[in-house]
């Protein structure tokens, strides 16, 4: 194994100080911290003067697929909107579209600092291993560290939201009537093929699982889906009172809260995490905290969606693990770290003026690295000390953000937006240098991007019609029954 010596750069340790220190990097880990100056034999130099080195982010949620759906999401839609008025843009998608949409989060991610996500791609009708296996290669081919997890469901939202198919009526509602989702066990099915048979080594990229949303499968399907990330070890995500209305339907669905309802049914452990979380109750944090389960934290998207604001402080001090996501380049329109970083940062500071209650940048900066790293289950990811993955980033410490550098970590949670971000390494492996990805074309990328998009536009017109037809009933129904009573 070849090694390298990082040496000249301010270097952010344990997350917690910055320190004048050399990284010697072999084997895809950062072996040692050597005093600023100290050589290594055979050791090949790797000079980042007027750089700082932090540890590459790390994305808690997001969804590949939403790559080729930039544009998609008219700015007045919710979520339940958004799920019926949108679908046609997941729809006709090839196994090679797949691959292309992990390859384009992946690039984005890299360019703005990001070393790893936890990817919940979908794929219409249904999950097969070749489409689940053709995501796995693509970030493995480009370099990042990935969860590639399949989202599945047994419902559709007509199925899943009580009340909701009466709203509709005449060929409408025999339309979205016949809309269906293949049978769970077939889906457990393919799930546990793909992931038994996982086609590259797991040191970067590996297997989860992603049930969409509680409401939307049956309790049959959840049991083995979490039957299944047991038996793998694998993590399991799921999108948990992501709005108002998934707890007002579940009370009248499960009459219980979301949380409760998968505590009943044995789903919450340390592999389990909820995307989201904006509308959990202090018993709901209890719990996921008593199950060692964690929530990640997508500011962008719900803030797109009018989702409203996590509490992530009470989640904190609940016991939550929390990590911070971008969710999809549709629902938050990029796969910016940074930028989710400082609003979990930013919007602690909007719910209250006791500063003492507000996410710090030290707090912030680790969820968006270690934190979402925990939900991953990477254990030694989004730190840099020995024994820990060299998955860097260096900042250009001569741009603008850091002239004068006073405060360099509140410098970079609330000014960074990854313009500054010059290289980055992910195991070791050096992904990005002189503003450009070393491991794919991005100019055949983009073209290759551009021809799906165009032909996913054209061969859904029919889809897209229907689709919007539908999103105005299910606006209608939102409206009747978001303001609902809450226990």
């Amino acid at each position: 194994m070849t090694k390298t010596l990082i040496h000249g750069g301010q270097v952010f340790v344990d997350n917690s100080r910055f320190q004048d220190v050399s990284l010697l990097v072999e084997g895809g880990l950062i072996t040692a911290l050597l005093p600023a100056g100290e050589t290594v034999a055979g050791a090949t130099l790797l000079d980042a003067t007027e750089r700082i080195v932090i540890p590459g982010l790390v994305n808690g949620h997001t969804h590949s697929h939403g790559a080729l759906a930039r544009g998609g999401v008219p700015e007045d839609m919710i979520l339940e909107i958004f799920l019926s008025g949108a679908a046609w843009l997941n729809l006709g998608r090839s196994h090679e579209d797949l691959a292309l949409c992990a390859q384009l989060s992946a690039v984005e991610l890299i360019r703005k600092g990001c070393t790893a996500c936890y990817d919940l791609f979908i794929e219409l009708p249904g999950p097969t291993v070749e489409g689940t296996h053709a995501v796995a290669e693509a970030y493995h081919s480009v370099g990042l560290r990935a969860v590639v997890a399949p989202m599945i469901a047994d419902q559709t939202i007509y199925q899943a939201l009580p009340g909701l198919l009466d709203s509709f009526d005449g060929p409408l509602k025999a339309a979205v009537a016949a809309v269906s989702m293949p049978d769970w066990a077939d889906t457990i099915a393919v799930c546990t093929e793909a992931l038994r048979g996982w086609p590259v080594p797991l040191d970067r990229v590996r297997p989860g699982l992603g049930p969409t949303i509680p409401l939307h499968c049956s309790d049959a399907f959840l049991t083995a889906c979490a039957g299944l990330s047991a038996d793998m070890g694998i993590p399991l995500q799921t999108h948990l009172a992501e709005t108002r209305l998934q707890q007002v339907m579940a009370q009248r669905k499960f009459g219980t809260s979301l949380t409760e309802h998968l505590d009943r049914l044995g789903i919450l452990s340390e592999r389990f995490s909820g995307a989201h979380g904006v509308w959990l109750s202090d018993a709901e944090m209890s719990l996921l905290a008593h199950h060692r389960a964690g929530i990640s934290h997508n500011p962008m998207s719900n803030l797109r969606l009018g989702s409203g604001i996590a509490p992530v402080r009470r989640m904190v001090d609940a016991g939550v693990a929390v990590g911070i996501g971008t969710d999809a380049s549709n629902t938050s329109d990029g796969q910016n770290m940074f930028e989710a970083m400082r609003l979990a940062a930013t919007l602690s500071r909007a719910q209250t003026p006791l500063s003492q209650d507000w996410i710090s940048t030290a707090q912030a900066f680790d969820m968006a690295t270690r934190g979402s790293a925990q939900l991953m289950g990477f254990d030694r990811v989004g730190q840099i000390a020995a024994g820990w993955a060299a998955d860097l980033v260096f900042l250009d410490q001569t741009y603008c953000h850091y002239t004068p550098q006073r405060a360099t970590l509140d410098q970079i949670v609330f000014a960074e937006t990854g313009a500054a971000v010059r290289a980055v390494m992910i195991a070791g492996r050096m992904v990005f240098a002189d503003d450009w990805i070393l491991t794919l074309d991005e100019n055949d990328l983009r073209a290759r991007a551009l021809r799906a998009a165009d032909r996913i536009t054209h061969a859904n017109a029919d889809a897209r019609r229907m689709n919007a037809a539908a999103a105005e009933v299910v606006k209608g129904f939102c409206h009747r029954h978001c303001a609902a009573h809450l226990p």
